[in-house]
């Protein structure tokens, strides 16, 4: 398929390159595609990260959705560590392409996309936490909206500081271990 072949030629672009030397030929030359064939389906740079970053974060998404769905009903505990482990895997599993994404949006207003992936995964993760078997919450929203947060972060913090398989290791147990301590706090 021709968008996947830009997709997938635009992260090597990016990986090799970097934001600031991507382009539109670039990407069209390593894609195998005519530059019109590229402004069919995206008209300038700034369009093409764009769609890949909605395309990245809409996949990250539906693997929280699932997660969340699977662990409907399922003591706390377990939710949370299953929810950290889904957004770690998906962050680092290629976390070269994690970083070039972040680095992408740099110069793009993606407020919007942003806020589309966060009410997605909110209402999702806010269902998933108000359905746990054994925990009520005064304000599941407020819960999870701190819960979201440090999880993204420390992930995203993880791979920015290039630490080591065993920091890593150790931090993730640190961050599940954190989790479950503000919930057994947190429940009614």
């Amino acid at each position: 398929m021709t968008v996947e072949a830009i997709f997938e030629a635009t992260i090597q672009v990016l990986l090799r390159d970097g934001m600031n030397a991507l382009t539109t030929t670039r990407v069209a030359e390593r894609a195998g595609v005519s530059v019109g064939t590229m402004y069919q389906y995206f008209p300038n740079k700034q369009a093409l990260v764009y769609a890949l970053n909605a395309r990245y974060l809409d996949a990250l998404a539906a693997r929280i959705e699932v997660t969340c769905q699977e662990q409907s009903g399922a003591p706390l505990g377990p939710m949370v560590e299953a929810l950290i482990e889904t957004y770690w895997t998906a962050k680092t599993e290629r976390a070269d392409i994690t970083q070039a994404l972040y680095r992408s949006v740099a110069e793009l207003n993606n407020d919007a996309l942003i806020h589309a992936f966060a009410d997605r995964v909110d209402r999702a993760t806010t269902e998933m936490f108000s359905s746990a078997s054994d925990a009520n919450f005064a304000d599941t929203s407020r819960t999870n909206l701190s819960l979201v947060t440090v999880i993204y972060g420390t992930v995203r913090n993880a791979f920015e500081r290039a630490l080591s398989e065993r920091e890593v290791t150790d931090l993730k147990q640190d961050l599940k271990t954190m989790c479950r301590a503000y919930l057994a706090n947190v429940t009614v």
